[in-house]
């Protein structure tokens, strides 16, 4: 009994000190991500887009190279770095463009082409939208990549805080049955059911949600491995050739890449120099054509001055969990049907964070210590498990 009651202590203590660390941050995760599930919607709604010309069933798309070429029209002394077909407006492409080749490409712009005419549409400074702040502050609070691995450390004290109330949570309820709520009792008793309920009702969904942030805070790092690796490994015997001068047509290397992968179908090209590619060689990324398959991508390397497909092969595990990981963060899987279901677990998430922090304080403020609520020394009628 004693060594029982000692090992409810020690996570009960686990428990506490990582949910106090990581709660406030959280709920700022928690609260930007809701928006960011409907990011596309809430972009339509509140900011107008030039709209694709209306045409006909069947009508075949533009020339690749005219859309690019249309791009560098309007936009003069920009160069192209991304051709990226969108799954929520088939009608458009968006090319993605920066001051030179070796430019960051987080500072690129985006330009929007009819994907029938190859006619500019528009390049949306998407930097003051209410969504992209909301990205910015989800992903990074806007500093960078130390934002990122910081969020990703509080991810990881957020699943310490979920494993260590499983471990807690049946022996603090085993005088109650499950899905006990006393509403005969004192507000601090009531939000502790609630608390408790709400916890173990959600808890495969918050680690899943809670993990693959953790894995999406790494993505800078992935890529920086498959760069070296992978990506070095297939362009090892191109890798002293300078950048091609007059590369192949766009149009004809996505149709080679079309014929190695006849099942697939291309989300985005990366051009010559950048960071996706080799400078001798466009990357065309195919995926799958269902919903699972489309996260995944597999590099076509077509070389910039043949036109000859040189590899092709599967990413690695570690950037297919990356994919992976990144659509199912947001429930971005199944339409509007799994975002709905992903806002509601989400607003659920708020109330056990908001919940366990009142519990928190309100233990603070009575002076009774969460070793000795967790062992029971509360009473068997209030024992509370905190979050926070």
């Amino acid at each position: 009994m004693a060594s029982g009651t000692a090992s409810l202590r020690r996570w009960g203590w686990v428990h506490k000190w990582s949910s106090i660390i990581c709660t406030v941050f959280m709920l700022m995760l928690c609260i930007t991500g809701l928006p960011l599930i409907f990011h596309h919607e809430i972009d339509h709604l509140l900011h107008e887009e030039v709209e694709a010309a209306v045409v006909p069933p069947g009508t075949p798309p533009a020339s690749l190279d005219d859309v690019v070429a249309s791009t560098l029209k309007h936009e003069s002394g920009q160069v192209a770095h991304f051709l990226i077909w969108d799954d929520d407006d088939p009608n458009s492409l968006m090319v993605s463009i920066g001051k030179t080749i070796n430019a960051d490409p987080s500072t690129n712009r985006i330009v929007r082409i009819d994907a029938h005419t190859a006619a500019y549409l528009d390049a949306p400074d998407v930097t003051k939208r209410f969504t992209y702040i909301m990205l910015k502050l989800h992903t990074d609070m806007f500093a960078g990549l130390p934002g990122k691995l910081f969020l990703g450390f509080m991810g990881i004290l957020f699943c310490v805080a979920i494993i260590s109330g499983i471990f807690i949570y049946a022996p603090s309820m085993r005088k109650l049955k499950f899905g006990t709520y006393r509403r005969e009792r004192r507000r601090v008793v009531r939000w502790l059911d609630i608390h408790n309920l709400t916890g173990i009702l959600l808890v495969i969904w918050m680690l899943v949600v809670g993990f693959t942030g953790v894995i999406n805070t790494w993505a800078d790092l992935v890529i920086k491995v498959w760069q070296f690796g992978q990506l070095a490994e297939m362009t090892a015997q191109y890798k002293d050739k300078p950048l091609s001068a007059n590369p192949t047509s766009i149009e004809a290397a996505v149709r080679t890449a079309r014929q190695a992968e006849p099942d697939m179908k291309p989300a985005f090209v990366a051009f010559p120099g950048t960071i996706f590619s080799s400078k001798t060689h466009y990357a065309v990324f195919m995926r799958g054509n269902m919903p699972l398959t489309a996260k995944l991508l597999k590099p076509a390397l077509i070389d910039a001055e043949t036109g000859k497909l040189t590899d092709s092969r599967p990413l690695p595990w570690y950037v297919a969990t990356l994919l992976v990981s990144q659509p199912l963060h947001f429930g971005d899987y199944g339409g509007m049907p799994l975002k709905i279901i992903w806002a509601v677990l989400d607003i659920i998430t708020i109330v056990i964070l908001i919940t366990g922090l009142y519990l928190w304080l309100r233990r603070r403020k009575s002076g009774v210590s969460i070793e000795r609520a967790v062992a029971g020394s509360a009473g068997p009628a209030e024992q509370p498990v905190f979050t926070s």
